[in-house]
């Protein structure tokens, strides 16, 4: 029979944690999501599974070399592979029935087939917020996204970061105005800036075929520096005659405004005109969040303005705008960085132990504390005292309560302090009182 056992493991790329790690993953989950509803945004769900048609109407490129695809039937199926297609979809599909602006959370596993590696997963979960219009968008929404970046990183115990802004029309203008018709080479180039060098840069476009004088334009562009109204003064003062630049000189002067007003500190945000993301995806506005003292876990949170988020799906455009925060790998790389650490082995406040013949009672007493929501559990099994009182410790719950027929005669309990040793006997209103106080 044992040479039947299969040895029990997990496909590589997918995260799985013991309950402690699963305990503070849950609470970072819990402080985004309720950020994310604070600020007015709605929950939706969508199925892990999906039709491959819809999840690849865009088709071709690395979505198709990573997607995980099936056939069921005569059914072509895929499992999601980010949060933005199936809201597309969704918002195509429910359009008649939703408010615009559509503001939406969703925070669910996505699967990539990448190849497997530290830091980087098959399986992981993220967590989106967009904001949809109706054939148009505000721009002051863009400039409320750093305000909830901030909010959230906030809450989750973080306090130097920095939240980088750029537009990409003021770089798709700049580029223009050079006579680069497609930017697509230079800008990965220039995304690279920080990983790379600036003599790096250079040399790659001089590969590029591009000459001396337009190299030293894009570096002089990309170095422009001072606070963010002085790099907005820069722009202005280079005078280009783009219609395309001066939108997004605009769009961006409004954003650097607004961001002020909605309480983002100015040590928090800066402009970046090195940031360019999503090449393909990405029309306006777009940010990346980097810890100021790790840069080196890159971008925790990213996103940006978008101007047609369905067009594969329906004739209504639908400009957006939104983030996501990839939480499986932020859980990973500031654990490995030593950043958070997991402290709660248990969610339990009280651990009751009944003594013989007093389970009943014991049971009742929970229900009254649960019933207050306080986590409470009963130590089921029989054994010496020195034995529950030690689970109770391995497990790091901060009191237990000892029920026997003495206490239930005097209707006070015996409560231990698992920490300090200390017993104080206690009526049931005193109980609640004492243990909901418990953080």
């Amino acid at each position: 029979m044992t040479n039947n056992i299969i040895k029990p493991s997990i496909l590589p790329g997918f995260m799985e944690l013991l309950p402690s790690e699963q305990i503070l993953f849950n609470k970072m989950l819990d402080i985004i999501r309720d950020n994310y509803e604070r600020f007015g945004f709605l929950p939706i769900d969508t199925p892990v599974i999906e039709k491959a048609e819809v999840l690849l109407a865009k088709g071709g490129g690395e979505t198709e070399k990573q997607i995980y695809r099936f056939e069921k039937g005569d059914t072509d199926l895929a499992l999601r592979f980010d949060l933005t297609v199936p809201l597309a979809r969704y918002v195509s599909q429910y359009f008649s029935e939703l408010t615009f602006p559509f503001r939406r959370y969703h925070i669910g596993k996505v699967y990539r087939g990448e190849k497997a590696q530290r830091g980087r997963f098959r399986e992981f979960y993220q967590c989106d917020i967009d904001i949809i219009g109706n054939g148009k968008l505000d721009i002051v929404n863009d400039a409320e996204i750093p305000s909830i970046i901030y909010s959230t990183f906030k809450d989750l115990g973080f306090d130097s970061f920095t939240i980088k802004i750029n537009n990409r029309k003021v770089l798709k203008g700049f580029f223009e105005n050079l006579g680069i018709s497609d930017s697509t080479e230079v800008l990965r180039t220039i995304d690279k800036l920080e990983k790379i060098g600036l003599n790096k840069v250079e040399d790659e476009l001089k590969k590029q075929g591009l000459d001396q004088n337009t190299i030293k334009e894009i570096t002089q562009f990309i170095q422009i520096s001072g606070t963010n109204e002085e790099k907005l003064q820069s722009l202005e003062e280079l005078k280009i005659k783009n219609d395309i630049f001066q939108e997004g000189l605009e769009e961006l002067t409004a954003v650097n405004h607004y961001v002020k007003a909605f309480g983002v500190p100015e040590e928090n945000y800066i402009i970046d005109l090195t940031i360019a993301r999503g090449l393909d995806y990405y029309t306006g506005t777009v940010y990346e969040t980097f810890l100021d003292d790790y840069p080196n876990i890159g971008s925790i949170c990213s996103g940006g303005r978008y101007d047609n988020l369905a067009g594969y799906y329906t004739k209504q455009k639908l400009p957006g705008v939104g983030i996501s925060i990839g939480l499986t790998r932020l859980f990973y790389q500031l654990t490995e960085a030593k950043l958070i650490k997991c402290e709660d082995v248990s969610l339990t406040k009280v651990l009751i132990i009944p003594m013989k013949g007093c389970l009943d009672q014991a049971i009742e007493i929970a229900s009254g504390l649960r019933e207050k929501d306080i986590n409470t559990q009963i130590y089921m099994e029989t054994g010496k005292m020195g034995k529950k009182f030690g689970f109770a410790d391995k497990l790091d719950i901060p009191f237990t309560l000892v029920i026997g027929e003495e206490e239930i005669k005097q209707g006070r309990y015996s409560l231990r302090n698992m920490e300090t040793g200390e017993q104080e006997m206690l009526s049931m209103e005193e109980l609640i009182t004492t243990l909901g106080d418990v953080k």
